[in-house]
Parts: structure tokens; sequence; C-alpha cells
């Protein structure tokens, strides 16, 4: 497995003011699942998300994630684990105004000691694979919302990570730009990448091959999609029917 939760619990505060966060969670995600987290406001799943991406510690319970044991780690070799293990990408994009696309998608691996010929061409094939391989010296500015997610997207595969993990990566987005980035984690899934994808939203969760439903604090279902909707298709359709419209309206 690549990743083993076992009766991770979170407490925040002590005392009258303690708030158990997440409580008693246990679940596996195999290489190459698509997993996505669902829950309301409050579920845990945010809290879920920290532990998974090594952002945060489990008050009890233990996460071992390509075979470590992340709660024996200490500061630095659990900072070295995420950096090698894990590829984020959040609902506000995070990227560096100042820099570049090909830039921000570098960014991250300076830190892994690579020169700086083969990060280029690391980042440069990285946001080839998600289409924005003619976007290089672009501004974030200069980018749509949906390119800008893109970019993200492609600074997370750059490191070649074990695990996306993608925290409401649609929320910003309008319906038909959010479709083609499920669409691109699908294709993405497709070629091997394991995905965890944290959403509150049932519509963009079915997209994923399995979800984990969060409800206070505690994992309460754990259930595969019988059927994955195709974001794809789902364009493709979108677009002959608009087309079909315009023809008709042409016409007229």
């Amino acid at each position: 497995m690549l990743l083993e939760a076992h009766n991770l619990t979170r407490h925040y505060g002590q005392g009258d003011a303690a708030v158990t966060a997440l409580r008693d969670t246990s679940f596996a995600v195999a290489e190459g699942e698509f997993v996505a987290i669902m829950g309301p406001s409050g579920s845990g799943k945010s809290t879920l998300m920290n532990l998974i991406g090594l952002l945060d510690r489990p008050s009890s319970g233990t996460l071992v994630l390509a075979g470590e044991h992340t709660t024996k780690l200490d500061h630095d070799r659990l900072a070295s684990l995420r950096n090698r293990k894990i590829g984020f990408v959040f609902q506000s994009y995070n990227l560096l105004a100042r820099s570049t696309t090909l830039e921000n998608v570098e960014m991250p691996l300076v830190y892994s000691g690579l020169r700086s010929s083969k990060r280029k061409g690391r980042a440069w094939a990285a946001l080839e694979t998600v289409g924005l391989s003619h976007r290089l010296t672009h501004w974030p500015s200069q980018l749509s919302g949906g390119e800008q997610q893109r970019v993200a997207i492609a600074r997370a595969l750059a490191g070649d990570p074990a695990l996306i993990l993608a925290d409401e990566p649609t929320g910003a987005l309008d319906s038909r730009t959010g479709l083609s980035i499920l669409a691109l984690f699908q294709a993405l899934n497709r070629s091997g990448r394991t995905i965890i994808m944290v959403t509150h939203d049932q519509h963009v969760a079915q997209h994923a091959r399995r979800i984990l439903r969060l409800q206070d604090g505690m994992l309460i279902r754990d259930d595969p999609v019988a059927e994955p909707v195709d974001a794809r298709a789902v364009l493709e359709l979108e677009h002959v029917v608009t087309a079909a419209l315009q023809n008709k309206a042409t016409a007229a």
C-alpha cells in the first residue's frame, strides 16, 4: 500500500477548550488509485488532508507513507519525505506573482539539488503534460484561472511524486473549466498517478474511483464509485451540443 492510516485522531486545544477534529480514522490507499475525501464543512476533511500531506501530526494513531512510519520521523525527515513523495494542488493555486510559468513549476525542484538545466527540463516536461508548454514565459496574471490551476498541477508533477494531494482543486473555477481540470486528473490517474482529492462537492467526488465520506470527524463510509463520471466525455458532449445550437441559430 502507498498510504496506510491507522486510528488517526487529532485533538486541538486542551481541557474544556479541547476539540476533536478527527477521530479513529483508518483506511489505506494503493498505488494508482483516485480517491475523493468528501464531507461538509467541519467534517474533518481538512484535518485529514493536513495529516496525509505531513503538514500536521496526529494526536494518536499512525500514518505510513511509501513504507515510512511518519509518526516516528523528526521535523527534517518529515519535510524531506513530504518534498520527495507528495505533490500539492491547492484551490487558490499558490503561484508566485513575480515568477513566470516555468519558474513557478521549477521552484520546488530548487531544493532537490538538481542543476538548473535538469530543473528546467523537468518543469518544461510537466507543463507539456498539462498542455501549457506554449506559456512558459507568461506571468500568472496573464493566465486564466484554469491555466493557473494547470500550472499548479504541473508544479506538483515536476518532482515525480508518489502521491498528488489536491485540496478543492475546482473550487475557484467555473463548471466547464472545473471539468477540464477533472479530465486532466483522470488522465493522470489513467497513466498511473495516485491522486487523493479533497472536496465538499458530491458531483466533483463522482469523478474519482472511490469516495471516503467524513462526518463530525469520523469516517462513516468508504465506497467504490461504480461508474466514475468521465469528465472528458462530458466536455466533448457539451461541445457537440453547443456547436449544434450555434448551427441552428445561424440557419434560422
